[in-house]
């Protein structure tokens, strides 16, 4: 499948020190060299338009911006290749052309509940940027857009009244950012899974995965991190945590302030749960051969990493998800479940529920959602009270359909329990 890769560019521009002589052209360096996200398809070749619009987001965005827009095209590739399609095929009828076909899986997916509404509706935008972009760079079809635009007027209102009236393009493959209904969804719009649920997907992943797969399950499941931060995770990190003296857990330093840096949403800084068990399969695997091997592979400055591919590159987000997606589809056709829905952020939900379910049976609510929340390094608290809400909201629920089994079916009510 395609990934999205990081590279090194360093811009050069031609130099001739002598115009008598020509052959002596040199090229010098012009600008100081960069980290660039660049998208490579399965067959090792890269998508050379989409690096390009990268290559120019740079020079008026930030860089975070960027390997976001990157990310939502790098999906996009992935989807191309899934599906057999060109990022060119634009036929006569329109549900035929790859951007509509593209629309209508990520619709799908959001009302299935595989990726949030928020991200159908920015992975569409990011798409059509780009196609706006490689229009307007010639880089397609010259004959006009292959979808419709059209110019609307949005009214806004400041907080002293006053009117604007902003003129906006919109499109008929705009995918509205609406929220689906049906139950109470935690941050990124997941569910967690239950604790049956839990054991079941990571001993499946045991089993048919492979190891740095299931490890990874096993950390997301065990200690909240997020897939780009577990893919970013260090050896030395897990040999310098230390315990915590007030609650005797194993915590491990991320952040781009930890010693080594990890990776982690919007650079927080933090300290992580990280359970004895948990740590000690770790190291295991940092030491065993396979990992060893892979090392040996590795450049100077990705060793250090836990997780590396058999080629000793880091792992990307966008190769874990694929794996994800060809596990789901193993296990669906195994009988197991509760894979249908499940992707690996779902882990992370998981754990902040369990732990503020655990949390708020020993502490006051207050105290719970600061612990919740220095574990899972939430920027803003009301992301950790949509945990308290959704317990509650669970019990609330399971009482209910008990009362009304009680009462309208005459069986005998269950004790309320809530995974």
């Amino acid at each position: 499948m395609a990934t999205l890769e990081v590279i090194r560019f360093q811009q050069h521009e031609p130099h001739v020190p002598d115009l008598d002589s020509p052959e002596m052209v040199g090229w010098v360096a012009s600008r100081v060299a960069k980290e660039l996200p660049a998208i490579v398809w399965a067959t090792g070749q890269t998508w050379g338009e989409a690096n390009l619009w990268a290559h120019y987001l740079t020079e008026h965005l930030s860089a975070q911006t960027v390997m976001a827009s990157m990310k939502h095209l790098a999906s996009y590739a992935q989807w191309l290749e899934a599906e057999g399609v060109d990022w060119w095929h634009f036929p006569e009828k329109k549900s035929d052309r790859c951007l509509f076909m593209f629309r209508s899986a990520l619709v799908a997916a959001r009302d299935t509940q595989e990726i949030a509404p928020s991200t159908a509706s920015a992975r569409m935008a990011a798409v059509l940027r780009f196609y706006r972009w490689a229009h307007a760079s010639s880089l397609i079809d010259r004959d006009g857009l292959k979808w419709g635009d059209r110019e609307v007027s949005v009214k806004t209102t400041s907080n002293f009244g006053l009117e604007r009236t902003v003129r906006v393009i919109s499109s008929e493959l705009h995918i509205a950012n609406r929220k689906v209904k049906g139950g109470f969804r935690l941050e990124g719009g997941v569910f967690p899974v239950t604790e049956e649920g839990r054991r079941k997907i990571q001993a499946f992943a045991d089993m048919n995965a492979s190891e740095e797969l299931s490890l990874m399950l096993a950390i997301g499941f065990g200690s909240g991190l997020r897939l780009g931060s577990i893919c970013n995770l260090k050896v030395a990190t897990l040999e310098h945590a230390a315990i915590d003296p007030v609650t005797g857990w194993r915590r491990i330093d991320v952040g781009p302030a930890a010693r080594p840096p990890v990776a982690t949403k919007l650079g927080v800084n933090g300290k992580v749960p990280f359970w004895d068990e948990l740590h000690a399969r770790a190291l295991e695997y940092a030491a065993s051969p396979r990992r060893l091997k892979r090392q040996a592979k590795a450049p100077p400055e990705c060793r250090g990493l836990l997780f590396l591919n058999r080629n000793g590159d880091p792992y990307t987000q966008g190769a874990v998800t694929t794996e994800i997606c060809r596990l789901r589809a193993e296990a669906l056709g195994a009988g197991v479940q509760v894979f249908r829905d499940f992707y690996f952020h779902r882990s992370r939900a998981t754990f902040a529920t369990q732990l503020m379910r655990v949390a708020l049976k020993a502490l006051p609510v207050s105290d719970a959602v600061d612990l919740v929340r220095e574990a899972c390094l939430h920027a803003s608290v009301d992301t950790t009270m949509g945990y308290v809400k959704f317990i509650e909201h669970s019990k609330a629920m399971m009482e209910s359909a008990d009362a009304f089994t009680e009462a309208f079916l005459g069986s005998p009510k269950r004790e309320a329990t809530c995974e």
